[in-house]
């Protein structure tokens, strides 16, 4: 662990702190700590930031309720600049995104596939529909439209199944995790929630304890 006072803040006294999820990974803001605003970071175990615009401290989610729990705090090489694991109650940017990254300056196209990304695409096509959109179609028909596929699709998920297709069982579940991504756009659930309420119940162990109990019975 290295000592605070080794870290290296600029002319104005501040450095800047790189924001994280701690479960995805994923980057989720950019701001300034100053001395005090670290010391207060690291005494209450949640992020406390030094606004430039208002010159003043800035605790994330004092007003907006959208608080980060520290995970971790990690310095770089030179030491002047902070890389802030969180754990968040809600969204990050201000907009509402989770992240504050979201404006497209330079895509190459062979970005990696990632389920934000396809979460960040489906969710476009709701605020700015675009003819043609299978996607812009689904919400225009509404929530009885959309969980109508979802049940279509878990139907064939388990048909193919049943006939022990592996190729047309992934080709199945991916056709289902799509609609219920969608689904879950129209309901305003994010991943976030999805992978919290997964790692809160242990879904692997709970429910062998249900099937165990289910045959005693």
């Amino acid at each position: 662990m290295m000592n605070i006072n080794e870290l290296k803040f600029d002319e104005k006294g501040l450095i800047p702190a790189i924001v994280t999820d701690a479960e995805t990974g994923n980057v989720l803001m950019l701001a300034y700590m100053n001395r005090e605003s670290l010391d207060i970071s690291l005494n209450e175990g949640r992020t406390c930031f030094w606004s430039r615009s208002r010159r003043e401290l800035w605790r994330k989610g004092e007003t907006s309720g959208n608080v980060q729990h520290i995970v971790s705090i990690k310095a770089d090489c030179d030491k002047d600049t902070l890389l802030i694991a969180v754990r968040k109650e809600g969204p990050a940017c201000h907009t509402g995104s989770e992240s504050c990254f979201f404006n497209d300056v330079y895509d190459s196209g062979n970005a990696p596939f990632s389920y934000e990304g396809l979460m960040a695409l489906i969710k476009g096509r709701k605020t700015d529909p675009q003819a043609g959109s299978y996607t812009t179609y689904l919400f225009e028909k509404g929530l009885d439209k959309i969980l109508k596929k979802v049940g279509e699709e878990s139907t064939e998920v388990v048909i193919a199944g049943k006939d022990n297709d592996k190729g047309e069982t992934i080709y199945e579940i991916a056709d289902l995790a799509y609609h219920v991504m969608v689904l879950m756009a129209e309901m305003g659930i994010e991943l976030d929630d999805i992978t919290r309420e997964l790692a809160s119940r242990h879904v692997i162990d709970h429910k062998v304890k249900q099937e165990k109990m289910t045959a005693a019975k």
